[in-house]
Protein backbone atom coordinates (compact mmCIF):
# COMPACT_ATOMS: atom_id res chain seq x y z
CA UNK A 1 0.00 0.00 0.00
CA UNK A 2 1.38 3.41 -0.90
CA UNK A 3 2.17 6.04 1.68
CA UNK A 4 -0.56 8.33 0.27
CA UNK A 5 -3.22 5.63 0.46
CA UNK A 6 -2.18 4.80 4.04
CA UNK A 7 -2.43 8.48 5.01
CA UNK A 8 -5.88 8.84 3.42
CA UNK A 9 -7.20 5.73 5.16
CA UNK A 10 -5.84 6.88 8.53
CA UNK A 11 -7.34 10.36 8.06
CA UNK A 12 -10.74 8.94 7.16
CA UNK A 13 -10.70 6.70 10.23
CA UNK A 14 -9.82 9.62 12.51
CA UNK A 15 -12.44 12.02 11.09
CA UNK A 16 -15.74 12.28 12.97
CA UNK A 17 -18.70 10.71 11.27
CA UNK A 18 -20.79 13.17 9.27
CA UNK A 19 -23.65 10.89 8.41
CA UNK A 20 -27.36 11.59 8.87
CA UNK A 21 -27.40 8.77 11.44
CA UNK A 22 -24.79 10.63 13.51
CA UNK A 23 -26.85 13.83 13.36
CA UNK A 24 -29.90 11.90 14.50
CA UNK A 25 -27.87 10.41 17.38
CA UNK A 26 -26.91 13.91 18.58
CA UNK A 27 -30.60 14.77 18.99
CA UNK A 28 -31.25 11.49 20.81
CA UNK A 29 -28.27 12.03 23.15
CA UNK A 30 -29.42 15.60 23.78
CA UNK A 31 -32.78 14.40 25.11
CA UNK A 32 -31.22 11.52 27.02
CA UNK A 33 -28.97 14.06 28.80
CA UNK A 34 -31.98 16.26 29.61
CA UNK A 35 -33.91 13.24 30.89
CA UNK A 36 -31.14 12.31 33.33
CA UNK A 37 -30.72 15.94 34.46
CA UNK A 38 -27.32 16.34 32.82
CA UNK A 39 -28.01 19.84 31.53
CA UNK A 40 -24.32 20.66 31.05
CA UNK A 41 -23.98 17.86 28.46
CA UNK A 42 -27.25 18.88 26.82
CA UNK A 43 -26.12 22.52 26.66
CA UNK A 44 -22.83 21.52 25.01
CA UNK A 45 -24.82 19.72 22.30
CA UNK A 46 -25.54 23.18 20.91
CA UNK A 47 -23.07 24.90 18.56
CA UNK A 48 -20.53 27.32 19.94
CA UNK A 49 -20.38 25.66 23.34
CA UNK A 50 -24.11 26.11 23.94
CA UNK A 51 -24.42 29.70 22.72
CA UNK A 52 -26.53 28.65 19.71
CA UNK A 53 -29.29 27.76 22.20
CA UNK A 54 -29.78 31.50 22.63
CA UNK A 55 -29.38 31.19 26.39
CA UNK A 56 -26.68 31.24 29.02
CA UNK A 57 -26.18 27.92 30.76
CA UNK A 58 -28.09 28.87 33.93
CA UNK A 59 -31.12 30.01 31.91
CA UNK A 60 -30.96 26.81 29.88
CA UNK A 61 -30.86 24.56 32.96
CA UNK A 62 -33.57 26.57 34.72
CA UNK A 63 -35.83 25.99 31.70
CA UNK A 64 -35.93 22.29 32.58
CA UNK A 65 -36.30 22.72 36.36
CA UNK A 66 -39.97 21.60 36.30
CA UNK A 67 -39.39 18.67 33.92
CA UNK A 68 -39.52 15.14 35.33
CA UNK A 69 -39.07 13.14 32.11
CA UNK A 70 -38.37 13.67 28.41
CA UNK A 71 -38.20 11.41 25.39
CA UNK A 72 -37.75 11.99 21.68
CA UNK A 73 -38.65 10.12 18.52
CA UNK A 74 -36.57 11.21 15.57
CA UNK A 75 -37.68 11.03 11.97
CA UNK A 76 -35.60 10.59 8.84
CA UNK A 77 -32.98 13.34 8.58
CA UNK A 78 -32.79 15.47 5.45
CA UNK A 79 -29.83 15.16 3.13
CA UNK A 80 -26.91 17.30 4.34
CA UNK A 81 -26.52 20.64 2.59
CA UNK A 82 -23.30 22.64 2.42
CA UNK A 83 -22.68 26.35 2.81
CA UNK A 84 -19.52 28.38 3.52
CA UNK A 85 -17.40 25.52 4.86
CA UNK A 86 -20.20 23.95 6.93
CA UNK A 87 -22.81 21.26 6.44
CA UNK A 88 -26.36 21.49 7.73
CA UNK A 89 -28.96 18.79 8.25
CA UNK A 90 -32.53 18.85 9.55
CA UNK A 91 -33.82 16.15 11.91
CA UNK A 92 -37.61 15.98 12.47
CA UNK A 93 -38.70 15.18 16.03
CA UNK A 94 -41.63 14.42 18.28
CA UNK A 95 -40.81 15.24 21.90
CA UNK A 96 -42.78 14.10 24.91
CA UNK A 97 -42.22 15.66 28.31
CA UNK A 98 -43.79 15.10 31.70
CA UNK A 99 -43.62 17.93 34.17
CA UNK A 100 -43.07 17.39 37.88
CA UNK A 101 -46.76 18.19 38.47
CA UNK A 102 -47.72 15.29 36.17
CA UNK A 103 -48.80 17.35 33.15
CA UNK A 104 -47.84 15.68 29.87
CA UNK A 105 -46.65 17.78 26.95
CA UNK A 106 -45.99 16.94 23.30
CA UNK A 107 -43.95 18.97 20.81
CA UNK A 108 -43.30 18.41 17.11
CA UNK A 109 -40.89 20.09 14.75
CA UNK A 110 -37.25 19.77 13.86
CA UNK A 111 -33.68 20.59 14.79
CA UNK A 112 -31.12 21.92 12.36
CA UNK A 113 -27.64 20.63 13.06
CA UNK A 114 -24.35 22.05 11.79
CA UNK A 115 -20.84 20.74 11.43
CA UNK A 116 -17.72 22.37 10.03
CA UNK A 117 -16.41 20.52 7.00
CA UNK A 118 -12.87 19.18 6.89
CA UNK A 119 -11.19 22.54 6.30
CA UNK A 120 -7.73 23.67 7.35
CA UNK A 121 -7.70 24.66 10.99
CA UNK A 122 -10.97 22.97 11.95
CA UNK A 123 -10.93 20.92 15.14
CA UNK A 124 -12.34 17.46 15.72
CA UNK A 125 -15.03 19.06 17.90
CA UNK A 126 -16.04 21.46 15.11
CA UNK A 127 -16.31 18.59 12.63
CA UNK A 128 -19.00 16.90 14.73
CA UNK A 129 -22.71 17.63 14.45
CA UNK A 130 -24.09 20.20 16.90
CA UNK A 131 -27.56 21.66 17.34
CA UNK A 132 -27.77 24.99 15.55
CA UNK A 133 -31.47 25.82 15.60
CA UNK A 134 -34.80 24.40 16.79
CA UNK A 135 -38.31 24.80 15.48
CA UNK A 136 -40.74 23.11 17.89
CA UNK A 137 -44.44 23.63 18.49
CA UNK A 138 -46.52 22.38 21.35
CA UNK A 139 -49.31 20.05 20.18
Amino acid sequence: MSLIVSFLLASAAAAPAATPAEARAVVQHYYAAIDRGDYRTAYRSWSRGGQASGQRYRQFARGFSNTRHTSVVTGTPSDPEGAAGSSYIRVPVTVRATLKNGIAQRFTGSYTLRRVNDVDGSTTEQRQWHLEDASLRRR
